[in-house]
């Protein structure tokens, strides 16, 4: 089974990424924004959120002792944070300045990995916050990393749709063309699997791409062989582009997240499907296992983590948690109700609402006078709580996503003053303002701008007005 025990929702916009260390767990968002919670409780840490990224945070990750966490982002630089007190350690630069999409700190924590829009991938010395070694990748933004347990070589993977593998001096030894619409995450397991015909063992690798599928791998690293992957298997179940893929800490579970915001999770011996989450109501963009125990995060573009617990003992092939937006939610049967109540923290209610009949439609229509006098709910802490919680889901339903048109792509924010650049994007006037003050690329295409005049979009910002008129009404 696995179980919705915990929802975050602190994040005013898309989450990113999500990363566990033994203590905490830590989360990044387009709202600029890492924030980190105690895995005791789920509650966040006094320091948290932290702030210091000019534009949207893309990727977390923790080094592997859990005290330093570093976070990259659109504004073309990794941070590393003290975990203990939030304390901003260092501001890695770049080079180009492109937005830096994915990092990881190496096995030994002696580097972090940068790879960024541009194709450019860098290792920094995290001792001397000094640029180690560079390169770049052939075409197309570095989307992805993954480091081997051993640290003697890395993955990269590009929007190109190639896999590389880079030795711990930033040689390139092999690149394979793995997913035709580009590479969007990749994960190597910390436990080798071995080949009982040759004597040899293989590190196990994940990748998803916009090709919606999620493939397995075999590599193999030798001196005397070189590197050598092997395809492995497609695991299907996705009918969308899949955007997050990562091994479980004993590497006997995959899990992935997609467009079709589905979290299904694998058994990585069989490739047979032993859960497929549906909670979340937006794209799922990234999903975690906790390296020693038995929870999972997941984040989507509707603003949520959610965290789940596993039961590792006895996964049951084909168990779903159902999606309640699949369902309006004055559609919902006294059971979906019930399960709703328990997402909620509200499970000791699923008695009264089913002696009482209440569905979709009835839970909608509650009021305080009925929870009182109906339901008999006597505590008034109890009544507000249920009617929060009911208040929420109202919210949910009639809430209306902003196109994603009129958002700034550099702010992730609704345009107030939208203006063209040469490079045929529309920004926000301020935002590209700050952004050419700095640089002379385009944030989009990572190209040069022929020229720095900005035109204003009127015809957008009518489009702006007009919706934002509607939503009023």
């Amino acid at each position: 089974m696995a179980t919705l025990i915990h929802t975050l929702a602190d994040h005013s916009d898309d989450v990113n990424y999500c990363a566990f260390s033994t203590s905490c767990l830590a989360t990044c968002s387009l709202d600029k924004t890492i924030r980190v919670y105690s895995l005791s409780d789920f509650t966040e840490l006094p320091y948290s959120p932290l702030e210091g990224h000019a534009y949207a945070v893309h990727c977390c990750c923790f080094s592997p002792s859990g005290r330093v966490l570093a976070s990259c982002s659109t504004d073309g630089t990794a941070a590393l944070w003290d975990s203990r007190d939030g304390r901003r350690l260092a501001v890695l630069q770049q080079p180009g300045a492109s937005p830096v999409r994915v990092c990881r700190f190496s096995p030994d924590a002696a580097y972090l990995l940068a790879g960024a829009a541009d194709g450019s991938v860098v290792l920094w010395n995290v001792q001397s916050l000094k640029l180690y070694r560079s390169g770049k990748v052939k075409g197309g933004s570095l989307m992805a990393c993954a480091f081997s347990p051993n640290g003697n070589f890395f993955v990269t993977g590009s929007s190109s749709g190639d896999l590389t593998i880079w030795d711990d001096k930033m040689r390139c030894l092999y690149n394979e063309k793995a997913h035709d619409l580009g590479v969007t995450c990749c994960d190597i397991s910390s436990h080798p699997v071995s080949d009982s015909e040759n004597g040899v063992k293989y590190f196990q690798m994940a990748s998803c791409g916009q090709d919606n599928q999620l493939k397995l791998w075999l590599i193999l690293f030798a001196d005397f062989l070189g590197v050598q992957l092997k395809y492995k298997c497609t695991l299907n179940g996705h009918s969308a582009p899949v955007l997050a893929c990562a091994f479980s800490y004993d590497g006997r579970l995959i899990v992935s997240g997609s467009v079709d915001k589905c979290v299904i999770i694998y058994e990585t011996s069989t490739g047979n499907i032993l859960h497929t989450l549906s909670q979340h109501t937006r794209y799922v963009t990234t999903c975690a296992f906790a390296p020693h125990s038995p929870l999972l995060a997941t984040g989507s573009m509707d603003k949520t983590v959610h965290i789940w617990q596993l039961d590792l003992k006895q996964p049951c092939a084909g168990d779903t948690v159902e999606n309640e937006s699949k369902v309006a939610v004055e559609d919902w049967s006294e059971d979906d109700v019930s399960a709703w109540l328990c997402t909620q923290d509200l499970a000791d209610f699923v008695g009264l609402f089913k002696m009482n009949n209440i569905d979709g439609k009835e839970l909608l229509n509650l009021t305080k006078e009925s929870l009182a006098n109906e339901l008999k709910i006597e505590s008034l802490g109890l009544r507000s709580k249920v009617l929060q919680k009911i208040e929420e889901l109202r919210m949910t339903m009639i809430s209306v996503s902003v196109p994603d048109e009129f958002l700034c792509p550099i702010t992730r924010e609704l345009m107030n003053d939208p203006v063209i650049a040469t490079d045929g994007y529309s920004y926000e006037r301020e935002a590209m303002e700050n952004w050419i003050s700095n640089r002379r690329s385009s944030p989009m295409t990572n190209l040069p701008l022929h020229s720095l005049m900005l035109t204003p979009n009127r015809t957008l910002k009518m489009a702006i007005s007009r919706w934002l008129e509607n939503q009023q009404k």
